[in-house]
């Protein structure tokens, strides 16, 4: 009888999660495309569940053609305004702004640092913070490194990026390892 293996507990109720846990969190991300990709759907997720928006990604990723940054850096008011008739997303019309906002922010800072991975990374020293969680009890919805990482997106023009958005980032693109020790993916993601 094969055992079974040991996962974080936030993701034991739905296959979605369980797959994303499996297969994508806390995995360092050093894609600028990935890197966008997370940060729009943290930024559709402020004030809703992880779990709706995992449903709804592969409906993110056709109306926000593939997460192409420089696409949708280019998006004007009709191409906002047919978003906000796509039933198959968050229909939330500051979202949706902030999104195109926010690639023309993104495209700033990969003229300015070569890529948003270099930037992003450099706030941490470019090692990945391994909090050593025994329990998922009493996590952290932001961090001192999350503060100063919204602090200066925001001030390059970067909408939707609080330090709990930012929080969940840096756990979804591997910058923090906040997977439980006793986990089969925490070792594997410090790898």
């Amino acid at each position: 009888m094969a055992k079974e293996l040991i996962r974080c507990p936030w993701c034991m109720k739905d296959e979605h999660d369980k797959q994303y846990h499996d297969e994508e969190w806390g995995v360092p991300v050093h894609d600028d495309a990935k890197h966008f990709e997370f940060i729009v759907l943290d930024t559709f997720q402020a004030g809703l569940s992880w779990r709706t928006i995992l449903h709804k990604r592969e409906n993110f990723r056709k109306a926000f053609d593939q997460f192409n940054y420089k696409k949708i850096a280019k998006y004007d008011d009709a191409k906002m305004e047919k978003l906000m008739l796509d039933a198959g997303i968050i229909r939330n019309k500051l979202k949706i702004k902030a999104t195109v906002t926010n690639a023309q922010a993104f495209l700033k800072i990969q003229k300015e640092f070569g890529s948003f991975d270099t930037y992003i990374w450099s706030f941490i020293k470019h090692k990945t913070i391994d909090h050593k969680l025994q329990t998922h009890v009493n996590v952290p919805a932001t961090s001192a490194e999350s503060d100063l990482i919204s602090k200066d997106l925001y001030k390059r023009g970067f909408k939707f990026v609080g330090s709990t958005i930012i929080y969940a980032y840096m756990q979804a693109a591997g910058l923090i390892n906040d997977h439980r020790v006793d986990c089969f993916r925490y070792k594997q993601v410090k790898k």
